[in-house]
């Protein structure tokens, strides 16, 4: 196999046991991290000076919707009922195959210019099966890690038809990806469920939903809102006692759950990610992060939708850092009518957000997430010379305080460099942006959009 050492770099691994290096050695084997120390000698393998780099686990995105990639920019005055009435309602229909394959094309290479090495692919404007093919294609061919979170679309139903509320998920499409394109579970691209949940389904679609998940051994993620006009409000309990609530699930939002409900849901091993700039945005409510934290456990970080912010996982940590810090400051200044001793959450904990827990959420923890031998080499390197970065005193506070995608030199995932000198590998980029762009026209064309 290729070996390839990364030398002398300034090493965060987000592993206890590996620990941190101010200046240290990576050596990749193949597809895996096989050592990380001071200093290593690997005669023949390629090297790659780190110096001045800060090198570390690949962002992983726990939750976007990687198909509007070509919609960026209208969507930055929306709340969510106008988001869900322009996309869903009106846009998401006009959608071709070949404009999910450009989207998830571009939008995943964009998260590797950025330093997300994984996202969860939350697809769920799948209207054909050809939809679903054009969106793994174009997943597969960006190079990029990701779970493929197969959805459905919804459309507002026309008179005599069934509203999507009332649909079960295809069991059909998930046993001919599973059966076929997605059948190897050690691949970059695996399968999962974006199913409607508790939130946005009657009882019998959630039932039926949970089931096939089990059934398939999958991951399953749902959107929850969590507010009284739900339509299971007693969901999550019913789930529960049916033993159909585990580690598989993945809660994406639920602002507004009550905290014995959001209790019930961590205490069954299943994840929460947190997108905090959309659900500052478009009304969401607070984002979970401080209630989370309370409980015990602690949040996966997601992009959500481009159609109104950037697809940057640095500032996305900001996002959720700062605004609970917020929180937390003005809390305990009602309480002793004095500034805090201490902040509340560390910026370690916050670059665990973005690495360690969404690889934790997506079942990939035990490959991605943190440096370490044995796992996958997921390897971004940032430039600590870059002048909004230097001189790094702090490399944690670097990276989640001052850095941005910009600052992103060489990405590596499972061992092949997909991005280095701050330059994508991929060929062919400039035609498929101009493909992405008249695409983006199209759909867009007539719809109302807020001001």
């Amino acid at each position: 196999m290729t070996k390839t050492l990364i030398k002398g770099g300034t090493i965060i691994s987000m592993d206890r046991k590996t620990g941190d290096f101010a200046k240290g050695d990576v050596l990749v084997n193949g597809t895996d991290i096989e050592k990380i120390g001071k200093s290593i000698r690997s005669p023949g393998a390629t090297a790659i000076d780190a110096s001045g780099m800060i090198v570390m686990p690949g962002f992983v995105n726990a939750h976007i919707h990687t198909w509007q990639t070509g919609i960026r920019g209208i969507a930055g005055n929306w709340s969510i009922p106008e988001y869900l009435g322009a996309m869903h309602a009106q846009m998401a229909p006009r959608y071709t195959a070949n404009d999910t394959y450009l989207g998830n094309l571009v939008g995943a290479l964009n998260q590797i210019n950025l330093g997300a090495t994984t996202i969860f692919d939350w697809c769920h404007n799948n209207a054909t099966p050809a939809h679903s093919d054009a969106a793994i294609d174009g997943l597969r061919e960006s190079g990029i890690r990701a779970l493929f979170g197969h959805g459905s679309p919804k459309p507002d139903a026309k008179k005599g038809q069934t509203p999507f509320t009332h649909i079960p998920h295809p069991r059909s499409e998930l046993v001919r990806l599973r059966n076929g394109a997605l059948s190897d579970d050690d691949g970059l691209i695996i399968l999962a469920m974006a199913a409607l949940g508790v939130d946005f389904s009657i009882w019998d679609v959630v039932e039926h939903d949970f089931r096939l998940a089990k059934e398939l051994g999958l991951i399953i993620s749902t959107h929850v809102w969590g507010a009284p006009s739900r339509l299971n409000p007693d969901g999550y309990k019913k789930l529960a006692k049916l033993k159909l609530l585990d580690r598989r699930h993945n809660l994406v939002h639920g602002n507004y759950l009550s905290d014995s409900e959001l209790k019930l849901v961590l205490d069954s091993g299943a994840s929460v990610t947190v997108t905090p700039e959309v659900e500052i945005q478009m009304g969401h409510g607070i984002p979970l992060i401080g209630r989370v934290r309370a409980l015990g456990a602690k949040p996966s970080l997601g992009i959500d939708v481009e159609c109104n912010i950037s697809g940057d996982m640095f500032t996305v940590m900001r996002m959720a850092l700062q605004p609970q810090r917020l929180l937390d400051n003005q809390a305990t200044f009602k309480k002793t009518r004095a500034p805090v001793s201490s902040l509340s959450i560390s910026a370690r904990e916050a670059l665990e957000w973005a690495t360690i827990e969404p690889a934790r959420a997506m079942g990939l923890d035990r490959k991605i997430g943190s440096l370490k031998p044995g796992k996958q080499a997921d390897i971004i390197m940032i430039n600590g010379r870059d002048l909004n970065l230097f001189p790094v005193h702090n490399p944690v506070e670097s990276v989640v305080f001052h850095a941005n995608g910009g600052n992103v030199d060489t990405v590596m995932i499972a061992g092949k460099i997909q991005k280095r000198g701050g330059k994508l590998r991929y060929r062919g980029l400039a035609d498929k942006m101009d493909r992405l762009e008249r695409s983006g026209r199209r759909i867009i064309k007539d719809v109302k959009l807020a001001s």
